[in-house]
């Protein structure tokens, strides 16, 4: 891949008639009012990438094309499928992001947990380094240094994962799954802080998640940015030992234990013995 400028949206991608369009006439469309909802200042994107789901068998659960921005319109439906007959959609505008071309990644960008995703903004460096779908989220430095740490332990979060509770959808910084229950861990930076008018609404959300079973963290900036591994992973590896251990891949859940220099996990049965770099 070459290296160039702009932002990258990975946009989901869920049958085949859509991958043929993006492949054999290189344009992708989204409704316009899904784009100024959910995309806001992250919009129009230079690059496109598609997350394939389960319909694409050994494709699916995974970004593996991508292509450049040629230009961006906005049409209405009929402009898109002029065969097809008028339904309740035919007055809907869409933006058609037409591509150079459709290439294909030398390594697939895998969901670990089989995600449904439908779209992720991000940055050129992120998408080109990215070897999980988790790498790929660009919310925020506090984010991203946290994420690096608990990627560095091998504790298996999920980044910006949506959990429904009763008519609510809350957005969850990392969701990790343990034996005896989830845990939401939130990132609150300085200008969450500055806003007193959002504890309420965020106490709300803790206790909707809690009710349902979900243990839920807070680490402010200063936190995360001073006492991260004294103090923010100790907390996040206590609790999940608390809960019964990692629920992953393994056969057995994972719990850790304080070393003198930092922190290990128990491994789980059949799983391989760590290499340790001492440079």
């Amino acid at each position: 891949m070459i290296s160039p400028h702009g932002e990258v949206l990975v946009a989901i991608i869920n049958n085949h008639r859509d991958f043929a369009i993006a492949r054999d006439e290189h344009w992708y469309r989204i409704p316009v009012s899904s784009a100024h909802r959910l995309l806001k200042e992250r919009w129009p994107p230079s690059w496109l990438a598609f997350y394939q789901t389960k319909v694409f068998g050994p494709e699916a659960y995974a970004v593996n094309y991508y292509g450049r921005v040629s230009k961006t319109r906005v049409v209405r439906r009929p402009e898109l499928f002029p065969n097809e007959l008028p339904t309740e959609k035919s007055d809907r505008q869409y933006y058609q992001l037409c591509l150079h071309s459709l290439e294909q990644l030398p390594e697939p960008i895998y969901s670990r947990r089989l995600r449904r995703i439908v779209f992720i903004p991000t940055t050129w460096p992120k998408f080109a380094r990215a070897a999980e779908i988790n790498d790929l989220y660009d919310e925020s430095p506090l984010e991203d240094r946290l994420w690096a740490e608990l990627k560095r332990l091998d504790i298996p979060a999920e980044r910006q994962w949506y959990q429904k509770v009763d008519q609510d959808s809350y957005c969850l910084d990392f969701a990790v799954f343990c034996r005896d229950g989830p845990v939401d861990i939130e990132t609150d930076g300085d200008t969450w802080h500055a806003d007193r008018q959002r504890i309420p609404k965020d106490n709300r959300r803790d206790n909707a998640l809690q009710s349902k079973g979900w243990h839920v963290l807070r680490f402010n900036g200063r936190q995360v940015r001073e006492s991260l591994t004294d103090y923010c992973t100790p907390k996040i590896a206590d609790t999940i030992n608390t809960l019964g251990g990692l629920n992953d891949e393994g056969l057995v859940s994972r719990v850790f234990y304080q070393v003198p220099d930092g922190m290990a996990q128990q491994l789980t049965l059949f799983e391989d013995q760590p290499d340790y770099d001492l440079d």
